[in-house]
């Protein structure tokens, strides 16, 4: 068994309508409107398929998309069973751009996609191949809570997210006004009751004393985390904010490097590790971080890109939370299972996915290698 062929897409997947967090309220980005995704579809010479992907926000794909040009053919007559191996040589392949940032970010989509192959050849689901836990994982929404959208908006998504079976809300904070926040915060807990497991998330706006007044400010309304209250890459800051507030801290989604995220893991910086699979490099480097934080006794709460995140969660030792986003659904023929406050780890082999007929519509770039050029 060989790759035969290795096929990369770039698309961008319209969202059905902008949204904002607390970037685009203080004016540090626009509103988002659409997710860039790197696609990879690997074919080995016996006919089986693997698929993965990476995104962005914004910007990057397009970098993405022109590293797996250069590197992607390296691929071609390889084990695709060998991951580790193939995973080092394309580090080696774009040696002088690093280890983190777009480099391997390109890398998780091919990465993604040779895990995917590697559990379909063995008739399993992914989660299954790495040793599963448990077949569903705790879910909370996210997108019927961005600050673009009027109080009785988000309440009432609130409520529609709990009819489908969601078991947890997740609100963004961060706006100018911090009593803006409380108040809107106030209103959600009063709707949805003391007893649903409700999230804040910051997207980084504030400084270490904000950060503080508003832990301090909540600290009744027993939220499960607060997100990404500082900078990302303020590690110490979030330690003494961790150490200082009885409700837990939440962070770690914008790091793209391993490194980051143990720094974290060391310093005691989060008590629920947020890591993305497509930022930090792929499920090889994943898995590395998930070994660390469980050393550690942390919760392991995997940031967005739900159809992936699905099978890690489930394979982690601690029953975390998954992010319900649904921006991405639309690219698959596939749709996840939600009830009972849980979403069900997909009973078909790999990922459990396939692209959509309309992932065509959205394809901006494609590029392929093959065999013998064949």
């Amino acid at each position: 068994m060989r790759i035969r062929s290795v096929r990369f897409g770039r698309h961008a997947v319209p969202l059905a309508r902008p949204v904002s967090d607390a970037k685009v309220a203080t004016g540090r980005q626009r509103p988002l409107s659409r997710i860039d995704v790197l696609t990879c579809e690997i074919t080995t010479t016996d006919g089986i398929a693997g698929l993965g992907f990476s995104y962005t926000t914004r910007a990057g794909t397009p970098a993405q998309f022109a590293h797996v040009k250069e590197v992607g053919e390296i691929l071609l007559g390889e084990d695709p069973a060998d991951i580790g191996r193939l995973y080092d040589r394309l580090l080696w392949a774009g040696a002088s751009v690093g280890r983190s940032g777009v480099a391997t970010q390109a890398l998780a989509a091919i990465d993604v996609a040779l895990w995917d192959l590697k559990a379909r050849r063995a008739g399993l689901p992914l989660a299954k191949l790495l040793g599963a836990y448990r077949d569903s994982v705790r879910v909370y929404n996210t997108s019927g809570g961005y600050l673009q959208a009027p109080i009785e908006e988000v309440t009432e998504k609130a409520t529609q997210s709990l009819a489908d079976g969601i078991g947890g809300i997740k609100i963004k904070v961060g706006q100018p006004d911090m009593k803006e926040d409380l108040r809107r915060l106030a209103a959600v807990r009063e709707h949805v009751g003391d007893g649903v497991p409700l999230m804040v998330d910051a997207n980084q706006q504030w400084d270490r004393p904000s950060a503080l007044r508003f832990g301090r400010a909540v600290e009744e309304l027993g939220l499960v985390w607060i997100e990404e209250p500082l900078d990302a890459y303020d590690a110490e800051g979030h330690a003494r904010l961790a150490a200082a507030l009885d409700t837990p801290i939440a962070t770690g989604e914008m790091l793209a490097g391993v490194p980051d995220l143990v720094r974290l893991i060391d310093l005691r910086a989060a008590d629920h590790l947020q890591p993305d699979v497509p930022r930090v490099g792929g499920i090889t480097p994943y898995l590395k971080v998930a070994a660390l934080a469980d050393h550690a006794h942390l919760q392991v709460a995997p940031h967005f890109v739900m159809e992936i995140h699905v099978h890690l969660a489930a394979a982690y030792p601690r029953d975390s939370w998954g992010e319900h986003i649904e921006w991405l659904s639309p690219l698959f023929e596939e749709r996840l299972e939600i009830a009972d406050g849980r979403i069900a780890v997909p009973d078909r082999p790999g990922l459990g996915l396939s692209l959509a007929g309309r992932a065509r519509d959205w394809r901006l770039d494609q590029v392929e290698f093959h065999l013998n050029g064949r």
